[in-house]
């Protein structure tokens, strides 16, 4: 069991610090901080900014130069031993004289799983792990899904009334929620892989489903996420705004659905065809397996009451964000999700992560707890 100081909580906080500034920009790769002691100084900071980008370690280490050389080195994410689109971070710090390595957690990436701690070890190099290993892990929850589950994680959202109520019946929605809490939704979007929404959901309100807001855009470095369609018999067009060409689209369609001609010949759209259910809908456990061999960390999910209940019903549900309006929108809305429960036995329990005020709506966030 290492003990750890109070010097070492507190430079990895300050990696970790680091790490969360490629919160919108680092997908597919993780979120990753780095920063370098030598003599109780700090030498050198660093953090993954985008794919195909130099990682923490070698930022940190530009910046701290010859006084590398012996130094401690802080990393929320265990340095990589492999070739991927940049050289193996072990081998950079191995390099530079780095006389101790600290991560907060090990990489689940199965082309690293230690073998990046050990690397450094066999070079003579101090190496311990597991410091501030939950605040690590919080900041790369979909990396970590896609790696040890084959499967995003996903991120359910609804817009209800206080009475739980997602539209109108005759599917009027727009506006449940206040500006506030519209303006909020816009930065998961943002710190997602892909937005996924059902055919209802696009037929209804023909969405572009994009991150609007200009400031958390510019932190995408100006990429708006992939877009995730669920369209079993293959109902859309190719007219639909999800289709324009400022994002990639992943259009899931059933194995039997027809062939549009125009949507499999866009350049930003890749058609994937699966099997549906004996109910002729999606296995949703068979999408997810999909979407991460398509390298998507974070799934944010927009869809309506139907969709929203198989996600929850297949457990398909990491977390669920519910924003909560002051309104009343009456015994004919429609239901936050269907689930045609019969009995108290029945029902979902939830634990509560977050709850606060956004504007006049409040906004929960909840994992499944129990079912």
């Amino acid at each position: 069991m290492v003990s750890w100081s109070d010097d070492d909580y507190r430079y990895m906080a300050r990696a970790i610090q680091l790490a969360e500034k490629g919160r919108y920009s680092t997908h597919p790769n993780p979120r990753v901080g780095c920063i370098l002691v030598n003599n109780g100084k700090v030498v050198g900071e660093g953090f993954h900014e985008q794919a195909g980008s130099p990682h923490a370690e070698v930022n940190a280490l530009l910046q701290a130069g010859s006084q590398a050389n012996g130094a401690t080195v802080y990393v929320t994410l265990e340095p990589c031993s492999h070739h991927g689109r940049t050289p193996p971070c072990a081998d950079a710090l191995i390099g530079a004289g780095a006389a101790r390595v600290v991560a907060a957690m090990r990489d689940p990436n199965p082309l690293v799983a230690g073998k990046g701690l050990e690397r450094l070890r066999k070079a003579g190099v101090s190496v311990d792990s597991g410091l501030l290993e939950d605040q690590a892990l919080a900041l790369n929850e979909g990396f970590v899904s896609r790696m040890s589950r084959s499967r995003p994680f996903v991120r359910l959202k609804m817009a209800t009334s206080i009475d739980g109520r997602t539209a109108m019946a005759s599917g009027e929605s727009q506006w449940i929620t206040g500006s506030d809490a519209r303006e909020d939704v816009q930065h998961w979007r943002a710190q997602s892989s892909a937005i996924l929404s059902g055919i209802g959901t696009i037929k209804g309100d023909n969405p572009k489903l994009t991150v609007r807001s200009a400031s958390v855009f510019r932190q995408r470095k100006k990429i708006q996420p992939t877009r995730v369609l669920l369209d079993a018999k293959a109902q859309l067009s190719g007219d639909e705004q999800v289709f324009e060409a400022n994002a990639s689209v992943i259009y899931f369609v059933g194995e039997n659905a027809g062939f549009n001609e125009r949507i499999e010949s866009m350049g930003h759209a890749v058609v994937i065809r699966l099997p549906l259910n004996h109910s002729k809908r999606f296995d949703l456990p068979l999408v997810l397996n999909a979407l991460a061999e398509q390298e998507i960390n974070d799934l944010f999910v927009e869809v309506g009451a139907s969709l929203a209940g198989d996600f929850i019903a297949q457990d398909c549900v990491d977390e669920l964000l519910f924003y909560m309006a002051p309104k009343i929108m009456g015994s004919n809305g429609l239901p936050t999700a269907m689930l045609p429960f019969a009995s108290m036995s029945e029902s979902i329990l939830l634990e509560c992560l977050d709850m606060r005020f956004v504007g006049q709506d409040i906004r929960l966030r909840y994992r499944i707890k129990e079912r």
